[in-house]
């Protein structure tokens, strides 16, 4: 039995588990009890019942105002989604959007096949994100959209902060600045996928200019239609296109056509400089060409360059290279495409294979840069040097071989732009003395000599209806008999219409529209005094056809034209040497009597060191035009200076300035190459036949028959007497 009292031994139930007692001093702590979360004070509802139903109120509005939000927020997202669907499926192939040009274009080659001008819209061929200069790749996007990497067709940032520009600027907030992505200016390129019809736009620059118009509802449509772009093609792609399609001014379609523009030179050889140009362009094409202002485009260019420094695409010695050094403009691009030449090249093929062409044509030219550079040069020169500052004065020039290849040609004193007035060309002017050459043609083709002799002598013509007629010479003296070289030399009047009438008007008019002139030609004796009028193309191709024997020429600027890419030409050259006009020896004896216009007549100011020359000069009555007109045994160069409104010109005659221009132009086309003799015959002097002084009032005279005055060596000694009235 178990002991109770104190000293006894422990149950065994006691040693088997321990005491209580020790049991408890072995336990782990008890966890103390999980604290319980604070039981929210439940919201005391107002006591005022109008509190409560405004609250209420605005609840409700919220439930209903969200639940409208989201579930319009879902349709709207699944309608954009449809619409870029749809857009995104009517997408073509990125090939098929490099070229979308209404017309082509006209490409135009130099007599050396150097392309010196454009015309139409020239598409330089396909080049793509990845072939472009890498400066022009980043040129682009430093200045119309820095984010294109990382948004998907549209910028809301890039719009809000266009809205806070336009409103900040007073204009309305889709005014101005839009905020287009570059995928969104493709987008207005491509038309928002609108195809070009004649029926709705009179042009393709209204069609143009329609789509790039704003508006609200143009941009609601260009948001999908953007991503849908984003959505078909690759970031390189959407490049690709803009690379390729946007205008870039001066006709230029696309970099690499501007790039060949410009500068000579293909898209992916561009430097920073030139790239910057390039980018500057997109802003306002026409305003920023550098053809129209090369310091505004390198002005523009040179903000261009900054953002690129900013945006880590240039280095600071890149930037700073780029600014010391700004892009130039290649030659073919400082002619302003070509100026007049080109102009009258294109007038010479039909509308369909220029103007109008959905070609792309190529034109071979007779036109030689170095003589053209050397024609502009020396007229710049002869009016900055000789001609007072403000002179309204016009000039033109124009350069041809003997056969009538046109090789330079400047149709006013400034290079305007392409379609202006080509004074060269277009511009119908009293001849004055410059047409006497073709009196004399006729009478040395009769046989004449210019040792020949005829009176300088007070003359009067009665004209049935329009009584007597009177001429006088420019100096109003009178040096009785002298020889054709003599009256001629020092360009008398009154002996070259003695000889015109003894020849026959007809004969005069039928050399000189047999050399090209094909104005009317004047039906009285006036004639012989250059009352007609011509243009300075007719007048230089004549001539040429004194330099080339005595046969016509027909002016030609155009050699061969053909379609890019084919070998055969759709057409040749439109001009060249014709039937002859006069006899050779008429022509060489004719060169001789001119060279002394040169060496010792009127024309001395045009005088070559070094090249025998000849020429004519003129003056038209009240010294509304002045010519001068020459050859060297190279080339035929005509020159002719009036206001174009026809006010008299100051102190100005043939001899004068017009002869100086020539001089400049010659001595610079003719420098290196060598001199070459005229082929002129020298004629045997004879003596003068014997006559009386002349008689007062002068005589009356008609017009002598051709045919009595034009056999043998007393051609002359006959006229002579026919005209005094008197015997041997």
């Amino acid at each position: 039995m178990a002991g109770t009292g104190k000293g006894g031994r422990p149950l065994v139930a006691d040693r088997r588990y321990g005491s209580v007692k020790a049991s408890t001093r072995s336990a782990p702590p008890p966890k103390p009890p999980r604290k319980t979360a604070a039981k929210r004070a439940p919201r005391r509802r107002s006591s005022n019942p109008l509190v409560r139903l405004v609250a209420g109120f605005f609840s409700m509005i919220w439930r209903i105002v969200w639940g409208v939000f989201w579930r319009v927020g879902i349709v709207s997202a699944l309608i954009l989604a449809g619409i870029v669907f749809y857009f995104s499926q009517q997408l073509p192939p990125v090939n098929a959007l490099l070229d979308a040009r209404a017309k082509g274009s006209v490409t135009l080659l130099d007599r050396n096949d150097t392309v010196f001008a454009w015309r139409g819209e020239t598409f330089g061929g396909q080049i793509t994100s990845d072939t472009v200069s890498p400066y022009l790749l980043h040129a682009v996007i430093a200045t119309e959209d820095k984010r294109f990497y990382h948004h998907f067709g549209v910028s809301p940032r890039g719009i809000v902060s266009a809205i806070s520009i336009n409103l900040a600027a007073g204009r309305g907030p889709l005014e101005g600045n839009g905020g287009s992505t570059i995928t969104q200016q493709v987008a207005k390129l491509l038309c928002l996928g609108v195809p070009y019809d004649t029926a709705k736009w009179k042009s393709e620059s209204d069609y143009e200019e329609d789509c790039r118009s704003g508006g609200v509802w143009r941009k609601l449509k260009e948001i999908p239609y953007a991503m849908a772009m984003e959505a078909k093609y690759t970031k390189a792609e959407i490049l690709t296109i803009y690379f390729n399609r946007a205008y870039l001014g001066a006709g230029a379609r696309g970099f690499e056509a501007a790039a060949q523009r410009y500068f000579g030179i293909s898209a992916n050889q561009v430097t920073p400089a030139q790239a910057a140009m390039l980018a500057g362009l997109l802003k306002a094409p026409t305003k920023y060409a550098p053809t129209n202002n090369l310091k505004r485009a390198q002005d523009r260019a040179n903000v261009i360059i900054d953002l690129m420094l900013e945006q880590g695409y240039l280095t600071p010695e890149e930037a700073a290279d780029a600014h010391a050094h700004p892009a130039e403009l290649s030659e073919a691009a400082q002619t302003k495409s070509g100026g007049f030449f080109a102009d009258w090249v294109m007038e010479t093929a039909p509308d369909f294979l220029t103007k109008t062409t959905t070609e792309d044509v190529i034109m071979r030219t007779t036109l030689d840069q170095k003589l053209q550079k050397d024609a502009e040069e020396a007229l710049a020169w002869v009016f900055d040097n000789k001609v007072k500052d403000g002179s309204k004065a016009q000039a033109a020039i124009v350069v041809m071989s003997a056969d009538g290849a046109v090789r330079a040609m400047v149709g006013g004193r400034k290079i305007e732009e392409a379609g202006s007035f080509n004074r060269a060309t277009q511009a119908l002017r009293q001849t004055g003395s410059s047409f006497k050459p073709f009196v004399y043609a006729a009478a040395l083709d009769l046989g004449w000599s210019p040792s020949d002799f005829v009176e300088d002598t007070p003359l009067t013509i009665r004209i049935p209806g329009s009584g007597p007629w009177t001429p006088d010479n420019y100096d109003h003296e009178f040096k009785g008999l002298i020889t054709l070289t003599e009256a001629l030399k020092e360009s008398r009047n009154i002996p070259a219409v003695r000889v015109s009438e003894a020849v026959g008007r007809e004969a005069v008019r039928a050399v000189a529209s047999g050399f090209g002139i094909q104005s009317d030609l004047a039906a009285g004796p006036a004639l012989a005094l250059g009352a007609s009028e011509s243009t300075l193309i007719e007048m230089t191709g004549a001539y040429a056809g004194i330099l080339n024997g005595g046969s016509a020429v027909t002016p030609y600027g155009l050699v061969e034209l053909k379609l890019k890419g084919e070998n055969e030409a759709l057409m040749g050259a439109g001009g060249g040497i014709g039937e002859r006009v006069i006899s050779e020896q008429a022509a060489q004896l004719l060169t001789y009597m001119m060279a002394q216009v040169v060496d010792s007549g009127t024309g001395t100011r045009a005088r070559l060191d070094g090249h025998p020359a000849a020429g004519k000069t003129g003056t038209t009555s009240a010294a509304r035009d002045a010519w001068f007109i020459g050859f060297t045994a190279d080339y035929v160069t005509g020159v002719w200076i009036g206001y174009d409104d026809n006010t008299p010109l100051k102190g100005v005659t043939g001899g004068g300035l017009p002869a100086e221009i020539w001089h400049e132009v010659m001595t610079r086309i003719e420098d290196g190459i060598p001199p070459h003799d005229l082929p002129m015959i020298v004629p045997e002097p004879r003596l003068p036949p014997q006559s009386a002084q002349p008689t007062e009032p002068a005589p009356e005279i008609a017009p002598v028959d051709p045919g009595a005055a034009g056999n043998g060596d007393n051609a002359v000694d006959s006229l002579i007497r026919d005209l005094l009235g008197k015997g041997n």
